[in-house]
């Protein structure tokens, strides 16, 4: 007896998201770069790669971006003087 197989999806599954903790943090600051509305995932990535995360997103760091240069500060913060 065969086992049944299924068919893969063409098209992008939406992954679950995980619940971040509850803190007196905001939102934001805790993710920053994830789920902004200009986000348009990278074709050329694996599709379990599609999270809404800004490094997934096609116009990442390219002068399509409309957070290019919020990118480029929060690098600037973290680079050591």
């Amino acid at each position: 007896m065969r086992a049944q197989t299924h068919p893969v999806p063409r098209h992008p599954v939406p992954l679950a998201r995980t619940p971040t903790s509850v803190s007196d943090t905001d939102e934001e600051e805790v993710a920053p770069f994830i789920d902004r509305p200009c986000y348009v995932f990278n074709p050329r990535l694996r599709l379990t790669m599609n999270d809404r995360r800004c490094e997934h997103c096609a116009h990442y760091l390219t002068p399509r971006c409309p957070s290019v240069e919020e990118f480029l500060d929060n690098v600037e913060e973290l680079s050591p003087e």
